[in-house]
This record gives structure tokens, sequence and C-alpha cells, in this order.
């Protein structure tokens, strides 16, 4: 059976807006196992990325709690919080977020070299997953100098190079055309088989969520039904 990672129990999120308070998640509960696959689909303010941030550590509840194996997140320290999303938490967003003035590789071996690990390891690392993402050949481009495609590979090397047990993704085909978008939608997926990570997505793309093991609707900052 598969091991509990996190587990939302009545989660409420809300942002200050002037005077008052934007309520954008709305009392939800949702469970990841190790090894899952989940699509989360909903339209433009739905909560989708906020939602995805609370599953990664990046948000705190308003109230309600997330527990990361068992773990209550508000109990946590800061250097706690911090350890675990940059050891068991990858993230790749809409716009891949790559640092202009370095190389795709350095790029790659920035997590890496946060982390502590020396500038060969971490350059070793780097080149056995670009090689594996076919991007042996762009390694010392710059993001200026390659595809939108190549691009969003290079992002999901960075998040996955320290190998974490989850993998995030935000609209991660949204400014991709169509072709692309599906290259980019197969390799999420079997990256997700092949290194045994879970792998959560919220997108607007009704086929693409429904790809995974489950998939689900968010409207409101609630849920819509089970599944579709």
């Amino acid at each position: 059976m598969s091991s509990l990672q996190i587990e939302m129990k009545n989660v409420f999120k809300s942002f200050p807006v002037g005077a008052n308070e934007l309520s954008v998640i709305k009392g939800i509960n949702f469970q990841l196992h190790s090894g899952d696959s989940v699509g989360i689909i909903g339209a433009s303010g739905s909560g989708k990325s906020t939602f995805l941030h609370l599953l990664g550590g990046l948000e705190s509840v308003t109230s309600g709690q997330i527990l990361f194996h068992g773990q209550d997140w508000q109990t946590l320290t800061e250097e706690e919080k911090s350890q675990y999303r940059n050891t068991k938490v990858g993230y790749v967003f809409q716009f891949h977020h790559l640092i202009n003035e370095f190389s795709i590789i350095e790029n790659v071996m920035l997590p890496c070299r946060i982390a502590g690990f020396s500038k060969k390891q971490a350059q070793e690392e780097s080149e056995k997953l670009l090689t594996y993402l076919k991007l042996q050949d762009r390694m010392n481009h710059y993001p200026s100098q390659i595809s939108g495609g190549e691009l969003q590979r290079a992002s999901i090397a960075r998040a996955i190079v320290r190998r974490p047990e989850i993998l995030l993704a935000d609209e991660p085909t949204g400014s991709l055309d169509s072709k692309t978008s599906v290259v980019i939608q197969d390799l999420l997926l079997n990256l997700q088989s092949e290194f045994r990570m879970s792998l959560v997505v919220v997108t607007h793309d009704l086929s693409f969520a429904s790809r995974f093991a489950r998939s689900l609707k968010l409207s409101d900052g609630q849920w819509v039904g089970n599944s579709f």
C-alpha cells in the first residue's frame, strides 16, 4: 500500500485585500500518496495555484491542517520548512524562471550547489539528467538561445535534479504551442513513472488532466464532484 505523503484537513486560505480578506481556498480536504499522479483543473481564479502553493509549503493555511508525512506544517520551524521544500518537493511553473545570465547547465546545477554539493558532483548530476532529457547539445547555451519547449525541459531538469519525492507543476504547458505541449505532457508523466515521484499538475487543459490516475476539479476554492 502506498504511504500517505501529504494530507489536507478542512483547509481554508484567505489573503488580505485592503481592509477585507479574499477567501481563495474554502474548506478542502486532500490526500497525496507516494506515487500518485493527480491532475487538477479549474478556471482562472478557481484557487488552483494557491492550492498548489499550499501543497508545496510555499503558503501557510489560514485555518485547518496540512500534514507532511504526519507532521503538522504549522508546528515546523522555519529551518524544517525550508529543508522540506528544498529536498522533498520540486516545482515547475508556466514560465521557466531560468536565470538568463546562467547557462542551461548552470541553472540546473544551482539547486545542488545551494544544497552543498561539490561543483563536480553537481555538474555530473546535471549533465546526466540533461542528457536523459535530450538537452545534451544545449547545456552551454543560455535561455535566450533555446526554444520554449527546451526551456521548459530545462526547468523540469532543475526541478528534479535532486530527486524530490513530489513534483508540482503549475500550468506547465500553458505558454506552449499544442505540439510542444503534448511533448511536455508525455515527459512529465514518463518522469513520474521513471523516477517514482508523486506528481500533481494544475491546468486549464481537460485532456491533459484526464491523463492522470486521479483528476479533480476546483471551482471557487472547493472541489466539484469526486473526479472526472
